[in-house]
């Protein structure tokens, strides 16, 4: 599929509060599977394509439950009401067309119990959802942990957001979906107070590709957190801020073997102006620009690429504050308009912001020779055939239907001469 127009199409049914990386607006499962070349509409019961959704940040903070707070608005891109879910391969949280493949994760199990549609179905969620699945006739298993993830048949059931990569390699193969050249291994250069979904995003996203993903801070440790930051744009001259999830760091900064890495990636917020400052970084930095290895920046990122002077001469783009950087380090500046674009030069690969995500991880899987692939014909053959059954059944049903009422109505005429 890589290279290609979107040939699946799936659906995103989001609300109000619901966790911002487990459905997110524009956030993992969207954009992962954007960057497969997979065509996504979210949707809200009530709102219309335009509307906004208010995503929650929750994060386990040490207290009995998790803490919530505001996260990135999320722009719905259709409208509930004028959906066919027959134009549909899958569905992100629930759906009532058992011929679809389903994921739900955390708490939109209840969705599914609602539904009527776990009975019988092994499933998992977030532990306080249990009662009512098993109440529903689910059978329960209890998660191991956050990061439990449970498949059977067209059903995928997470518990939270740390499971995303096995959740949607899961979801991904359901849809008839392969994906080859992966196993690459990528290093991310962190700092506190990072764009949340900039390093949130192309990190599970990659672990997804089947990638092994390390994060690193010069000032940190593998298993420290670096705190995170919610860049949105309101309405306002430029991007607003809120506190957003703690990012666990994987590797140590301090005896890195820079070449056992085939690709660097660098996300925005206010990290890099600091991170820019740090001689190791610098170093880093040189060290896979020289070895052409793919580098991937976005938003602010690019002030550390203009500080280790390795633009000069390259084309690129980035968070419009950032632009006197750039083209002071000499290289050609790329109008980020629409803020989504992303440009490709030589081993190079720069984005403007978060918006941007899809076509930064498209661009990065084309350069490390990750390629997402359709399976077999027959898979697709036989989401066509149940779904023509499907048709034919309501058609007939419909057809029953109008047949019964006509009846109806010239015995009732029959009755009043």
């Amino acid at each position: 599929m890589a290279g290609s127009k979107p040939q699946r199409r799936v659906l995103l049914l989001c609300g109000d509060y619901m966790e911002e990386y487990e459905v997110g607006p524009r956030g993992l499962v969207h954009r992962t599977l954007y960057s497969l070349r997979l065509s996504m509409d979210a949707v809200c019961p009530g709102k219309k394509a335009g509307d906004i959704c208010r995503p929650a940040v929750h994060q386990m903070s040490g207290h009995q439950t998790y803490s919530e707070s505001r996260g990135h608005n999320f722009t719905l891109n259709a409208t509930f009401a004028e959906i066919e879910f027959s134009d549909y391969d899958g569905l992100t949280s629930s759906a009532n067309f058992l011929m679809l493949e389903i994921t739900a994760i955390c708490h939109s199990q209840f969705i599914l119990a609602a539904a009527n549609i776990v009975k019988g179905r092994k499933c998992t969620a977030y532990p306080t959802v249990g009662p009512v699945l098993i109440a529903a006739g689910a059978h329960w298993v209890e998660p191991e942990s956050l990061s439990h993830c449970i498949t059977d048949g067209n059903l995928v059931t997470g518990v939270a957001y740390p499971r995303h990569p096995e959740f949607i390699q899961s979801f991904v193969k359901a849809l008839g979906g392969s994906i080859t050249g992966s196993e690459k291994r990528i290093l991310f250069l962190c700092g506190d107070y990072m764009e949340d979904y900039e390093v949130y995003v192309p990190f599970q996203t990659l672990q997804a590709l089947g990638c092994h993903v390390d994060a690193v801070f010069p000032k940190k440790k593998s298993g420290d957190t670096c705190p995170t930051a919610i860049h949105d744009f309101e309405g306002d001259q430029t991007y607003s801020k809120k506190p957003g999830h703690d990012f666990t760091l994987t590797a140590d900064f301090e005896g890195l073997d820079a070449s056992s890495y085939d690709a660097l990636v660098i996300p925005g917020g206010r990290a890099p102006e600091y991170l820019a400052l740090d001689g190791k970084v610098i170093a880093l930095v040189k060290d896979f620009m020289e070895a052409k290895k793919p580098v991937a920046s976005i938003c602010h990122g690019q002030q550390i690429l203009a500080a280790a002077g390795v633009l000069k001469g390259k084309k690129c783009t980035a968070y419009p504050a950032v632009k006197l950087n750039v083209v002071l380090a000499g290289a050609t500046w790329l109008e980020p308009y629409p803020i989504d674009r992303c440009f490709t030069d030589g081993n190079l690969v720069t984005g403007a912001a978060w918006p941007g995500h899809p076509e930064l991880i498209f661009q990065l899987m084309a350069l490390l020779g990750i390629k997402s692939e359709e399976r077999m014909r027959k898979e697709m053959e036989r989401f066509d055939h149940e779904r023509r059954k499907e048709e034919e059944r309501l058609m007939r049903e419909q057809q029953r239907e109008e047949e019964r009422l006509l009846r109806e109505q010239r015995r009732e005429s029959e009755r009043q001469e």
